[in-house]
């Protein structure tokens, strides 16, 4: 009897374990064939880092693309032999003056009003209790009561500026630090700053969102805001992207192009919390965008620059049918509404003020509006509330705070995607910081478009640095000799800001004939000496300064000369539809000791193909008092709209 019931015993229990590890695998098989919402997001541990099919122009919403599909999206990709991942260098010394950024060559030959001094190019992020400063503005009036004064119109002043309190500092210091009550971004180690060239130092995770040792960077932690308690700003559903696809210490152009298709294979932004009209509109624009007619021949638009002419001639088009943008009308001036149209930050500005005028865009009904534009300039934001010599943004943080919150509260637009269907466009160097946190969700059209400090590639859109030194005739003095008439092989003249442009004078100023490499040119009329080297130039060297951005880029496109881009992980301006491959030299920083050579082993008929080519793209890059087809404005426009079609939830 015993024996029975023990072998009954032992029936049973191997019926229960094989019960058991069915519904276990079943479990499994389930999680894995149940994807979230958008197809991007597998469960822990199943990551699938796949691209778009070869020859198609449509990306896969159905699911992750197969294992053997690629990406050929592009038109005539021509790459260099000469772009390659490397490890870089890191930024040491960034202590300048905003004016001193990237003034060309010239001392004094700013067109913008010399306010501020001695700002460090990054905010040190330290502990800012012991980073001290004198908070005033003005003689007679503290930073606070200015700030106070600068809020937002038509906005509750329990939320303002007002909310600035001083906090003891450690022992030594002679100065209080003014601080926000009720909000304190994330705080990153100092770095110590040093005066000399120090070894390179590599950055390996700052744009790794997921990572833990990374989470005091991100905007928010699993999407809950970090917004003070009276926020009107609601919390955000955690969207729905792939943030685990991995970023080298330097991604090389052929990186981005593929980061590119995959973050617009993959990438969603929030669900939006209720529907509308124009979610199905840009359902429908996608569709035709991704199954655009094949076009060969197309007036003003020369194929080979274009990853896909077939594509952007569509996607323009069905903007220009279309695109309707609401500009909110809040805000208080100089910050908001007040565009600044000379020197080097001058994009932001010109592309507020054509956009707040412009009535084929524009719409006065929001319930109509695809996009959604937020009117504030980062040069002003900068002018107008930085503390010289605080090392401190968080009150200009807490003002876009402020903004942002205001329009949720005024208006539901915000809340219902996030801000996702939201744009800025701003071209200061710390607008990525400045925005990072409540408007990380945004579109945002950056001049500062370093890939591994935040920028989205697929989602914010690289905004092209333009020097303006004309408001009348902002293309002045354009054009350039042709390519017989150009005998200097290479040129470089400008400021020793970042660490890149002291290597690149250290092994070419002085060294070689055709190797115009120079620091700061003497003055001269109009900028003449600099303006005529590049008119007569073969390649023009686009070296990064403190940052990845600099107007030389779009400079030697303006005189026609072939841009040689040397600045790791910058994303070039209009990166979603033009082939940058096909009319630029880009080149990693590590190989600057290799510069000449690699020049030289590019062929004659190469060059006067790139250099034709730098003509044909030249209209892309050029302002008009009132815009034309396919212009600057267009083409920023163009690429904020391309972008929100592509990742809309």
């Amino acid at each position: 009897m015993g024996q029975e019931f023990e072998s009954l015993f032992r029936l049973k229990t191997k019926r229960l374990l094989w019960l058991t590890g069915i519904a276990v695998a079943a479990i499994v098989v389930y999680h894995y064939f149940e994807f979230p919402y958008g197809h991007n997001i597998l469960p822990y541990g199943f990551y699938v880092d796949k691209i778009p099919k070869s020859g198609s122009t449509r990306f896969q919403a159905a699911g992750p693309p197969s294992e053997s599909e690629i990406f050929s999206n592009m038109t005539d990709l021509n790459r260099t032999n000469y772009t390659r991942e490397e490890h870089g260098l890191e930024t040491v010394n960034k202590t300048r003056t905003s004016e001193e950024k990237d003034t060309i060559s010239a001392p004094g030959f700013v067109s913008e009003p010399t306010i501020v001094s001695n700002i460090s190019s990054r905010f040190d992020e330290s502990d800012e209790r012991s980073l001290v400063g004198s908070f005033r503005i003005s003689d007679n009036e503290s930073a606070a009561d200015q700030a106070r004064n600068l809020e937002p119109s038509s906005y509750n002043n329990s939320m303002g500026m007002s909310f600035i309190r001083e906090v003891d500092v450690p022992s030594g210091s002679e100065h209080k630090l003014a601080e926000p009550t009720d909000f304190a971004p994330p705080i990153s180690p100092s770095t110590e700053v040093s005066p000399n060239i120090t070894a390179p130092v590599l950055w390996n995770d700052s744009n790794k969102t997921d990572s833990k040792k990374d989470e005091r960077f991100r905007p928010s932690q699993d999407d809950i805001n970090i917004l003070g308690k009276n926020s009107s700003m609601k919390t955000v559903p955690k969207e729905n992207k792939n943030s685990d696809i991995a970023v080298p210490k330097v991604i090389s152009i052929s990186g981005m192009n593929e980061l590119l298709l995959q973050n617009h294979a993959s990438y969603r932004s929030m669900r939006p919390r209720w529907s509308s009209a124009v979610d199905q509109e840009l359902l429908q624009t996608r569709s035709e965008i991704e199954n655009a007619p094949i076009v060969e021949n197309v007036e003003n638009l020369y194929a080979p620059l274009y990853r896909n002419v077939s594509i952007f001639k569509r996607s323009y088009e069905l903007m220009e049918q279309t695109l309707k943008v609401y500009v909110y009308r809040e805000g208080s001036k100089p910050i908001m509404h007040s565009p600044y149209l000379l020197g080097i930050y001058a994009s932001e500005g010109w592309f507020m003020r054509l956009m707040e005028a412009n009535k084929r865009f524009v719409t006065r009904d929001p319930k109509k509006a695809h996009l959604f534009y937020l009117p504030f300039s980062s040069r002003m934001l900068e002018e107008t509330l930085y503390v010289q010599n605080s090392h401190s943004h968080r009150n200009l943080i807490q003002y876009l705070h402020n903004y942002v919150d205001m329009i949720a509260a005024k208006h539901p637009f915000w809340n219902r995607t996030g801000g996702a269907d939201h744009f800025l466009v701003a071209c200061h160097d710390w607008a990525p910081t400045e925005t990072k946190y409540h408007l990380a969700k945004s579109i945002r059209a950056l001049c500062n478009a370093d890939v591994k400090e935040g920028f989205v590639l697929g989602k914010d859109v690289s905004l092209p640095e333009t020097y303006v030194r004309n408001t009348q005739n902002p293309t002045r003095n354009i054009g350039g000799k042709p390519a017989s008439k150009r005998k200097t092989l290479a040129f470089f003249a400008g400021g020793m800001h970042g660490y890149v442009r002291p290597i690149l004078l250290q092994h070419w100023e002085n060294k070689d004939p055709d190797m115009k490499i120079f620091g700061t040119m003497p003055k001269s009329k109009g900028n003449r000496n600099y303006i005529e080297y590049m008119k007569s130039s073969k390649y023009c060297i686009c070296a990064k300064g403190y940052e990845v951005n600099s107007p030389r880029v779009v400079e030697a496109i303006f005189y026609e000369c072939v841009p040689v881009i040397i600045s790791d992980n910058f994303v070039p301006p209009f990166f979603e539809v033009l082939n940058w491959e096909s009319f630029a030299v880009i080149i990693p920083e590590n190989d600057i000791i290799n510069l000449k050579s690699i020049l030289l082993s590019i062929p004659q008929k190469r060059y006067l193909q790139m250099q034709m080519r730098v003509k044909k793209v030249q209209q892309h890059f050029l302002w008009h008092k009132n815009p034309i087809k396919y212009d600057i404005f267009h083409m920023i426009l163009h690429s904020i709209w391309y972008n929100r079609v592509f990742i809309q939830g």
